[in-house]
């Protein structure tokens, strides 16, 4: 059995990266609004000058450069906590269901990853947790698997509107177009500053439990393992 491997400091930067991203989804979401309002004005009536109109373009622009590259960064120092993880509970347990190898590639998978990375992230919630009963360490921490799903469905919701959303930019030429992309655009920051908070919750409430793991070893296991086949046979027996 290998030892388990330090993952404290990749989740403390992982949640300062997250923490970065929601900023940057903040100051996006004002500035959506704010082409929004421009929108709105000239849809009033009001008189938009070619000063104004490149003024948030280049804003937007800019904001949108800056939230790809942060998400990114983010996106990387996320998948190193999440995988680091994944492979310290494949030290401890025998039987899950995929490669550690899987936390990291199936973000990366075209439709798998609308669904796969979930599996895992609650797999390695339930069965730490089923760790944390067995070898009576509930005094470290409770897992609960309530907030994966809304955390999961913000994140869909957000990314496939982003890429709608995206698809849509590139086509519209009508000031109506734009102003439905905009509408869209606001929808999702509001969705990924929700999904941002959520996932630090995660990744926090895992950290606090994950040391655990390293306080019982491989003899435990196999007492344990004992200690269940012992009264398997004795109820065959009996």
């Amino acid at each position: 059995m290998n030892n388990l491997k330090p993952n404290d400091q990749r989740a403390k930067t992982a949640i300062t990266l997250i923490w970065v991203v929601m900023v940057v989804e903040v100051i996006a979401l004002i500035s959506s609004y704010l082409q929004y309002d421009l929108i709105q004005s000239a849809v009033a009536g009001a008189s938009i000058t070619i000063e104004e109109a490149n003024a948030n373009d280049a804003r937007e622009r800019l904001v949108a450069i800056v939230y790809l590259i942060v998400l990114t960064i983010s996106g990387i120092t996320f998948i190193q906590w999440f995988r680091r993880a994944y492979y310290n509970l494949h030290q401890r347990v025998d039987h899950l269901n995929h490669s550690e190898g899987w936390a990291a590639g199936a973000w990366f998978v075209p439709f798998l990853n609308l669904f796969r990375p979930f599996q895992i992230m609650k797999e390695l919630y339930e069965e730490t947790a089923e760790l944390l009963a067995t070898y009576e360490f509930k005094d470290k921490g409770q897992l609960s698997t309530s907030v994966l799903g809304v955390w999961w469905a913000a994140w869909i919701f957000k990314s496939v509107l982003g890429q709608v959303s995206l698809r849509m930019a590139m086509n519209a030429k009508e000031i109506a177009e734009i102003q439905v992309v905009t509408i869209m655009s606001i929808v999702q920051h509001v969705l990924g500053i929700i999904a941002a908070f959520l996932v630090v919750q995660v990744i926090r409430e895992y950290a606090k439990v994950e040391p655990a793991l390293m306080e019982f070893s491989y003899e435990d296991q196999i007492n344990n393992i004992g200690i269940d086949r012992s009264d398997e046979d004795m109820h065959e027996n009996f």
